[in-house]
């Protein structure tokens, strides 16, 4: 068995863990001639080469090393008959639900305000809501959307999801279809975008929906830098009865190119991609039973690429 590492700055620890799970098993990295890492069973893999892709000839799967898959399903060269198994989860969450917690206090708790009036040695302390008027919305509720939804429901907050298809999770309220996105989007004062990119959800945070969100409403997304229309954004927090504020975790382009204007709009926050890192030894464990189970012709949930997740 071969198994070929591409990721960017972790690929050697992914080796060595991965042949030691795996001893009898040739395991390099991308960086291995091209002559070597040709003819693997396996690639473990994180926003791969092409020629990485078009030099494999009897792949058995690949696992993609992170919850979205979006880059690996346009890279050219694909083989698309080879299934793609992906990081579910892997201890994102947590750290997720840590990051989106934090974005809802830095609007419900005035945070953003008294940042703007420090500027301006301004002294004007602001008037608590309780939480129980304060509607949260997700956009997304698969492992880390649900994750998610349940913390800021624990931690008080009236919480509504919504999904492609029905959800149930305890203590949030799961809606679905486009009278359930619209309830949600005419509700929320913290909207969270944590949907896959797909071609229905790209741009599915555009100036229409931006609109039907509440006055001084706020804006998280630390899923799909495809999601949310910029520019709709932009002109949104611009207007005089738009958005209150926007923290961005990501974007179309990455890195943001230091001339984008969200860097510097007084209303946005600005975080490098942060907000999940995956956990190695989570990672790694969780792609050492995809690799045992595929050998062992057991069955493994992969990514539907017309679906995209």
């Amino acid at each position: 068995m071969k198994i070929v590492v591409h990721i960017k700055g972790e690929a050697e620890q992914w080796r060595e863990a991965l042949a030691d799970a795996f001893p009898e098993a040739t395991v390099l990295t991308s960086d291995a001639c091209a002559e070597e890492r040709k003819n693997a069973d396996y690639l473990a893999v994180w926003k791969p080469p092409e020629h990485l892709l078009r030099e494999q000839t009897q792949l058995k799967a690949m696992i993609n090393l992170g919850a979205g898959v979006d880059y690996l399903l346009r890279t050219p060269g694909r083989p698309k008959e080879v299934p793609i198994a992906k990081l579910r989860d892997a201890g994102m969450s947590e750290l997720m639900a840590d990051y989106v917690l934090y974005g809802v206090l830095h609007f419900y708790r005035s945070f953003d305000r008294y940042a703007a009036q420090q500027a301006n040695a301004q002294w004007q302390p602001h008037p608590v809501e309780e939480k129980s008027q304060w509607p949260v919305g997700v956009l997304g509720l698969g492992a880390i959307g649900a994750h998610v939804a349940e913390t800021l429901s624990q931690a008080g907050f009236p919480v509504s999801g919504w999904s492609r298809s029905p959800k149930r999770i305890e203590g949030v309220n799961c809606l679905h279809g486009d009278d359930g996105l619209e309830n949600i989007l005419s509700q929320a004062k913290t909207l969270i975008t944590l949907l896959p990119d797909t071609t229905e959800t790209r741009g599915i945070i555009n100036a229409k929906r931006l609109g039907q969100l509440p006055q001084g409403a706020s804006l998280i997304n630390p899923g799909r830098g495809t999601l949310v229309d910029e520019n709709a954004l932009l002109k949104t927090l611009d207007a005089s009865e738009g958005l209150r504020g926007a923290m961005l975790d990501v974007f179309p382009e990455e890195p943001l190119p230091a001339d984008n204007p969200l860097w510097r709009h007084p209303k946005v926050t600005i975080t490098p991609h942060m907000s999940a890192p995956t956990p190695l030894h989570d990672a790694i464990d969780q792609v050492i039973a995809y690799i045992r189970d595929f050998e062992a012709g057991k069955s493994v949930t992969t990514v539907d690429p017309e679906n995209g997740y």
